[in-house]
């Protein structure tokens, strides 16, 4: 399994950025029993979480600074997650990963995630 993040770079405050995040390797293995999730590092910070979704993606959880903001969905036939970011702000700038949960865990705590992606940088600019 090799996750591979895109959609990533630089855009404006209050513009719009959408990620993806797939098996690049087409491994044939199937994530549609798995929550997924989106986590971010921004320059000189940890990582934190940004959003999760069920493996049926009916459910959804977000980190507080990107609710009303942010939409996390998935497409299971194409074994893909997806992260559409609306009203970027400069606080957004990060890099932006993508991870499978372990079963159909879609916690907000990293150590839930076993395959991770290699991440996608996302400047905002003021």
């Amino acid at each position: 399994v090799q996750l591979q993040a895109s959609g990533g770079g630089l855009v404006q405050a209050g513009n719009s950025l959408r990620l993806s995040c797939t098996d690049s390797r087409r491994t044939g293995r199937t994530f549609s029993n798995n929550g997924m999730g989106w986590f971010r590092q921004p320059p000189g910070k940890e990582r934190e979480f940004v959003a999760a979704i069920s493996w049926r993606g009916g459910d959804t959880r977000y980190a507080d600074s990107v609710k009303g903001r942010f939409i996390i969905s998935r497409d299971n036939a194409k074994n893909s997650v997806y992260l559409q970011m609306n009203s970027l702000k400069p606080e957004d700038t990060a890099v932006y990963y993508c991870a499978v949960g372990r079963g159909s865990s879609y916690s907000s705590n990293s150590g839930s995630y076993q395959y991770w992606g290699q991440g996608t940088l996302v400047t905002v600019s003021s």
